[in-house]
């Protein structure tokens, strides 16, 4: 596979490239979602054939181990074809039809009808930690191309050279099945990603990173002209709740799980269990201490590294914080898995010291001496992508613990781990900020394909007038909402 030399967009690129995602937006907002869903389908065959080239090539940028990469080609692969499959339903359009009402309550009804439309051109950053997965076939891409949106991709700096491959095969595979030029292109730089984000044309954006990064552009989206939506996913610790009973029937199972979860891909996962409540006059301390940890693994890169080994010396500097277990090559590259441990009243004490993300293979293990705790802490707590609780159904806490977890995560977990996110029809992947900048929206599922529509209601208009999803006739054959009752 050649790759061809990268070098940042330049403004007279980029310029062009805006341009044909505009001219490509018109063309592809107006295919039929059969279409629309052939391409997706002959991406993701592209992308199966390709692998052998894709994946050393992964390898060598990301040191992600080949198995992991495989794993998560596949994923990206499944998502493109789940995606066409919502597009042959149809339902994502939420179509629905009130019929003109002279006796309707609030008076005279007329006839209004309902549809979501693509928005336009889509700027997303891709993500760093899943080269395949949140990158330039990945899950905003995927979601905004199946919507009937051409996207703009900024390439992530920690893989540029499988971006541009997988590029190089995405352009090809929807040039077969007869995309429009312009539909998905690639720009690289800072500069170039800042620019776009500003530019009339673009008219939504997507970033999975970290916090000060995703909110910066933010508030840059924010701040046009023309605000769009931005769609951050952004920071998490991902708390876990251990109840006394819990502890006492599986403390140990508990422990292993827990570091299977928190070191799974050397910690690299957005998802990342990365502090863990546990009662202070259980096993569960001990247990954890002694329990065997991965090896070493090397970071995705020294930006990576450089960052995890500052945010973990500086919370092992913390007054409250105690190491928990060896802690013999914590700090150098590769770094040894790290567990430290505190209490949860220095949690409580010390919030934005102590409730915060490190990206990397460790996590904090806090005690409590009374479940009300766990409520405080759940309190205190700012949003989060996922909260796990590891309870007993008898477990008195877990109505209200739970309770208090809805409002602060967008994913709730009894008895399970984060790590994993599955790509299904009912999956959550976000929650209020800091977690990310949009908790009414999520970056994986089938639901994310609303990240990039926007509803248009039409009012009295002549039935060959009207968009095929909205004709009484219902040629397109998906559902319908005639007034008020699915059909």
């Amino acid at each position: 596979m050649k790759i061809p030399d990268i070098g940042d967009t330049t403004a007279e690129n980029l310029e062009g490239l805006l341009a044909a995602a505009a001219a490509a937006a018109t063309v592809w907002a107006q295919r039929p979602a059969a279409e629309r869903a052939s391409a997706l389908m002959a991406l993701a065959d592209g992308l199966d054939a390709a692998a052998d080239e894709l994946i050393p090539v992964a390898r060598a940028e990301t040191f992600l181990p080949a198995g992991r990469l495989a794993g998560e080609l596949t994923r990206t692969t499944f998502q493109l074809r789940l995606f066409a499959e919502l597009l042959t339903d149809g339902g994502y359009l939420d179509a629905r039809i009130d019929h003109a009402d002279d006796a309707w309550p609030m008076g005279a009804r007329p006839d209004i009808r309902r549809v979501l439309e693509p928005l336009g051109p889509v700027l997303v950053f891709a993500a760093g930690n899943f080269p395949f997965a949140f990158s330039v076939a990945g899950g905003d891409t995927c979601a905004a191309l199946a919507a009937g949106c051409p996207v703009v991709l900024k390439v992530h700096p920690g893989h540029p050279r499988l971006s541009a491959a997988v590029g190089g095969v995405a352009a090809a595979s929807l040039g077969s099945a007869g995309a429009p030029e312009g539909l998905l292109q690639l720009i690289y730089g800072t500069q170039a990603g800042r620019d776009a984000l500003v530019d009339s044309r673009i008219r939504a954006g997507a970033f999975t990173g970290s916090i000060p990064g995703g909110r910066a552009l933010f508030d840059l989206a924010a701040s046009r002209p023309d605000p769009i939506p931005f769609y951050g996913e952004l920071g998490s610790v991902n708390p876990v709740f251990v109840t006394r009973a819990a502890a006492a029937a599986r403390g140990a199972d508990i422990a292993a799980g827990f570091v299977a979860s928190y070191t799974l891909g050397a910690g690299q996962f957005c998802t990342k269990p990365g502090i863990l409540l546990v009662p202070a006059d259980s096993k569960m301390l001990a247990a954890l201490a002694a329990a065997a940890r991965p090896e070493p693994a090397r970071l995705l890169n020294e930006k990576i590294q450089s960052g995890y080994t500052a945010a973990l010396a500086q919370l092992l500097g913390h007054d409250d914080v105690d190491p928990l277990g060896s802690l013999d090559g914590a700090l150098v590259a590769p770094p040894a898995p790290a567990l430290a441990a505190t209490t949860a009243g220095a949690l409580l004490g010390d919030p934005e010291a102590l409730i915060t993300e490190c990206f990397g293979p460790a996590a904090l293990v806090a005690t409590y001496r009374d479940e009300t705790e766990l409520l405080a802490v759940a309190r205190v707590l700012e949003g989060q992508l996922t909260a796990t609780v590891q309870g007993e159904e008898s477990d008195a806490v877990a109505p209200e613990l739970i309770r208090l977890l809805a409002k602060k995560a967008g994913r709730v977990l009894w008895n399970q781990w984060p790590t994993g996110v599955s790509v299904t029809y009912a999956q959550q992947h976000g929650g209020p900020y800091p977690a990310t900048t949009a908790p009414t929206s999520t970056s994986v599922g089938t639901a994310g394909i609303t990240r990039f529509l926007r509803p248009v209601a039409y009012q009295g208009l002549p039935a060959h007038l009207l968009p095929a999803a909205l004709r009484d006739a219902n040629p397109l054959g998906i559902p319908q909402r005639v007034n008020g009752k699915l059909a």
